[in-house]
């Protein structure tokens, strides 16, 4: 989620294509691998696949503090009077394990994530 949930998710910026890619990007890295990914207005939903060897912490820890530098550097004018101070992400952050779901159940849930505010999450 987005540092005070600032609205920074915009399709016309460019910025939502850039950290998806950003986060495919450094997912290779931890061998994990994004089967969805949409952005709502001020936050991320991931459907990742990863071996249950993954350092989970270590891994979203890399991926936030990575995307936020990429971020905020490409996006430093669109993102001046959005953020305050030198924070891009809050530091929380949820992770749920599947098991009694489809993939295909999940898939369409994060689908469904795209463009929508963070009051109907």
């Amino acid at each position: 989620m987005v540092k005070y949930r600032q609205k920074v998710f915009v399709e016309n910026v460019g910025i939502i294509g850039d950290i998806k890619d950003k986060i495919i990007e450094l997912s290779e890295g931890f061998e994990v691998e994004v089967l969805e990914i949409e952005c709502g207005i001020d936050h991320i939903h991931l459907l990742i696949s990863a071996k249950p060897t993954l350092d989970m912490t270590k891994y979203i820890n890399i991926i936030k503090g990575h995307a936020s530098r990429f971020i905020r550097e490409k996006y430093s004018d669109f993102l001046r009077d959005k953020l305050w101070g030198n924070h891009f992400w809050s530091r929380s952050y949820f992770i749920a394990t599947t098991g009694n779901v489809s993939i295909d159940v999940l898939k369409g849930y994060v689908e469904a994530q795209r463009g929508r505010s963070s009051n109907n999450d």
